[in-house]
Parts: structure tokens; sequence; C-alpha cells
């Protein structure tokens, strides 16, 4: 009798969205949306202008509530989780970064920090080491006794992403965080992204207009239109022709990567 194969344990769930529909005063945005993250994954939230993906990370982060539906982290309900208690599962770093005081850059990564902080407590020695690694894995450090509101647009969102490491959540939810920093930058973000999810289990739920960035970091893809989901899986499944001129409605080709097992996008005129 041949020995039983063994079984692979499923990641836990740790985002869940139920028939979701939401938006803003007299607007419907998202449309009976449902999907489920586990724990590990990095998945890329991609689509058109007006598709919703922003909503989406405002609905995720209970800035917009649901009209119908429901959302869970890490099961339990969104709406029920208290601020610091959602601070201390999800790190959130928004496209629009509003920091209008002038705080210097390292005191701004130390701000991830207040959600394992007791009122009034000092900084730890576990605070003062996560911000030395934040500041260190976005290539801040040399803009750290810097005024937030002194630096570039790029400069500035990548001290908003340490501030995100810094608060070492089990989850992280970007909302096109790279945009305004150049290829070099980019990269290394993503690369630092990608090396916490391998290693220590990171999960990643980001929203990006650059399909190739997708292509290259996430294992996962999930296009919407319109406001409802239209195609859902990993990147050698969905990141096809098909999927792509119905989500962006124009000619594309995709394309192998000589030498890797990654994927191209070329939008053709």
């Amino acid at each position: 009798m041949l020995p039983a194969a063994p079984s692979q344990e499923v990641p836990a769930t740790v985002i869940r969205l139920d028939r979701v529909t939401c938006g803003y005063a007299g607007q419907t945005v998202l449309k009976d949306l449902s999907f489920l993250v586990r724990r590990g994954e990095f998945i890329g939230v991609l689509g058109p202008n007006g598709a919703g993906k922003s909503t989406l990370m405002l609905a995720l982060s209970g800035i917009v509530p649901v009209q119908s539906g429901s959302i869970e982290i890490e099961g339990k309900p969104l709406a029920r989780l208290k601020t610091r208690e959602r601070a201390r599962l999800m790190a959130v770093v928004a496209q629009d970064i509003d920091l209008r005081f002038p705080f210097r850059c390292e005191e701004v990564v130390r701000m991830g920090r207040y959600p394992h902080q007791k009122r009034w407590q000092m900084e730890s020695p576990e605070d003062e080491a996560a911000v030395r690694r934040a500041l260190g894995a976005t290539d801040t450090a040399m803009l750290a006794k810097r005024l937030i509101t002194a630096v570039s647009g790029g400069e500035k969102q990548r001290v908003v992403m340490a501030r995100s490491l810094a608060q070492e959540t089990p989850i992280l939810l970007l909302d096109e965080a790279t945009s305004a920093m150049d290829i070099h930058r980019k990269l290394l973000i993503f690369r630092v992204l990608d090396r916490l999810n391998r290693e220590d289990g990171l999960t990643v739920v980001a929203v990006l207009h650059d399909v190739n960035l997708a292509a290259l970091f996430c294992r996962r893809m999930i296009f919407l239109k319109n406001g409802e989901l239209v195609a859902d899986g990993a990147v050698d499944t969905v990141l096809n022709a098909d999927v792509l001129e119905h989500v962006y409605e124009t000619p594309v080709m995709v394309r192998e990567i000589e030498g890797t097992e990654k994927r191209q996008v070329v939008f053709l005129p």
C-alpha cells in the first residue's frame, strides 16, 4: 500500500471581502466585490482609471465604509477593529501624502511605532532598531534629519514607505506608493518588499498602474474594471492579451522575457 501523500497546509486567510459594495455620496464605485487574501501572498491590483482600485484600498483601510457586504481582517470584522488594533495588523501607504507639518523625516518614520507603544511611553531599543532598519531598507537614512516638507515627492514616498516598514505589521497595503520614484528607487523598494514577502511572510496588496512592474514582483493579479472584478489569478494565468485588451480596451502584446519566467507587456498603438 502506497503511503498517503503529505497534505500541504493552506495559508490562513488574512483578508476576506464578501460581496462588498461601497463608494461615496450618491456614487457606487465597488460593486459586489468578493475575494480572499491568504497569508504571505504578493498581490497586484490593476485596472484603468476609475476602476475602483483606490476605493478598494480606502475600504480595506476602514476609511470608506461598506454599504453592503463585509470585510474581515484576520477573521475579525474590520468595522469592529479599534484604530490601534487595526494599525498593528495593517500598514497603509497611500498615493497622496499629506504631510504639511515640518517634522524631521526620522520623526515621520518613528510614527510607525505608535501602535506598539503605550501612552506616554518613550521609544524602546526595539523601536529605534525598527526605525533604523526601515531607513536603511528604503535608502532614506541620509534624509533622517531633513524636514519632510523640504524633500522631493519621490523622497517623501520613500520616507512614508519607511514609516510603514517600521510599523512591522503582517499586512501591507500600497496604493501607487512608488509612483513618484525614479526607476532605481522604485525597483529598490519592490526588491525589499519581495524579500520581506519571501523571507518574513509579509502579505502585500499593491495597487499599481505599471503592469510590467506588477509582472516582475507580484505572484497574483486582480484586475478591476468599472468597480467589478474581471480577472483574478496567478500571473501566468491572467496576464494575457485577452484579459488585458478587455480591461484596458487597447491592443496589447504579451511576451516571455528570455531566460526568465517573467512576462512583459507591450501596449500597441
